[in-house]
């Protein structure tokens, strides 16, 4: 079998040399400070195996987390791979967290205590891909509590030796101590967002359900932002906290009576002031919260029904007097309540919802965001399907 490792290899990198300590320190230096001040465990991943892979001049770094609940082995980042998942217990990396125990091969194809874990890791994802696996450094590392939680596996050194050192195992080690607390931050910070998104969820459905609206048209309206914020430029984080936010437009429907949420007919000019208050009734339950995505949904509340003319509710604002949020999830809403049915109303076929819009370009709808609707209709028609009313 060719070796894809040699230098003469043309679409392989040639071979490279140790780093002097001096670089090793500006190297770790740089990408700890990237990392704190990094919120997404993607990111996080990515970096770590970044600066696993500089540290020890790897080919190939990748970071395998543990998860427990699904008995795997994971990893969102490895590169030249997608995501992978593989049982627990399995490969080289199932083999260094079992046992808490660091692990080098020089050859994978001519180690014998290791073979049957290379068989399921790294020699079975050669005859795959046609890769050629040579040396390899798995070290395990630990959370607070001391707990193995995943490990760094590094793959084919690229220095003229070829094999991995005591020296990669130490500045390894040293990577995998300061990896393992960053990623359980990374890992919490996650858990409070997820557990912030499914209470902003529910209440979201909570105020849609007041006036029978069902809960798939939060996820709707949620995704159909998303979709915009993308389109329009913003960058995913931004976007992901749209999403998020998104759902609690109505919350303060909560405070609406029934009689008027749920009247078949159209509402008197009384009735109509008094759901407008809707508004500042979900800004103020939300204005004070001190995290980002309730801030987010605050705004949201409150800006969603005004128009880009300045004929909106509650305050009347104008243009870019209206936060982007607002601008974006008006037309999520808009766009989604003409397409259902509601007490007062059936459904509008698709067509003339389209035709509104490109009526209402300029004056209810930011000119933007109607042009971004339309680029990205199809995204936007495959999110109804995939939650149906």
């Amino acid at each position: 079998m060719h070796d894809k490792t040699r230098s003469d290899t043309p679409d392989t990198p040639e071979l490279r040399r140790d780093l002097e300590p001096e670089e090793l320190l500006a190297v770790i230096l740089d990408y700890t400070g990237k990392i704190a001040n990094e919120r997404s465990l993607d990111r996080v991943l990515m970096l770590m195996a970044d600066m696993g892979k500089q540290i020890v001049v790897s080919d190939r770094c990748t970071v395998w987390l543990l998860d427990e609940q699904r008995n795997e082995l994971w990893s969102k980042v490895a590169h030249g791979v997608t995501e992978l998942r593989i049982p627990l217990g399995a490969g080289l990396a199932g083999h260094s967290i079992a046992t808490g125990e660091p692990i080098f091969i020089d050859d994978a194809y001519t180690n014998e205590p290791f073979r049957d874990a290379l068989e399921q890791g790294a020699l079975l994802t050669d005859k795959q891909t046609g890769y050629r696996t040579k040396a390899l450094l798995v070290i395990p590392f630990r959370n607070n509590e001391g707990a193995v939680i995943g490990c760094y596996q590094a793959i084919n050194k690229m220095t003229p030796s070829g094999t991995f050192s005591e020296r990669d195992l130490r500045n390894l080690s040293l990577a995998a101590s300061y990896s393992g607390k960053s990623i359980e931050s990374a890992l919490l910070v996650q858990e409070i967002e997820e557990t912030q998104r499914e209470i902003i969820f529910t209440m979201g459905e909570i105020g849609e359900s007041r006036s029978k609206e069902t809960a798939n048209h939060v996820k709707r309206v949620a995704e159909y932002s998303y979709i915009l914020a993308l389109g329009l430029g913003l960058d995913q984080e931004e976007a992901d906290l749209l999403k998020m936010a998104s759902p609690m437009h109505d919350i303060g429907k909560v405070a609406i009576p029934d009689s008027i949420l749920h009247k078949p007919g159209p509402l008197t000019d009384v009735e109509f002031e008094l759901m407008k208050t809707h508004t500042e009734i979900g800004y103020n339950l939300l204005k004070n919260s001190k995290r980002r995505i309730l801030k987010t949904a605050a705004i949201v509340a409150v800006q969603h029904h005004e128009k880009w003319n300045g004929k909106g509710y509650p305050h009347g604002l104008k243009g870019e007097e209206i936060h982007l949020y607002g601008r974006i999830t008006a037309i999520a809403d808009v766009f989604d309540a003409l397409g259902s049915d509601r007490v007062y109303k059936k459904a509008w076929e698709l067509e003339r919802i389209l035709e509104l819009f490109r009526q209402e370009r300029g004056e209810h709808f930011d000119p933007n965001v109607v042009d971004a609707f339309f680029d990205n209709l199809p995204a936007i028609r495959s999110v109804r399907e995939h939650y149906p009313e």
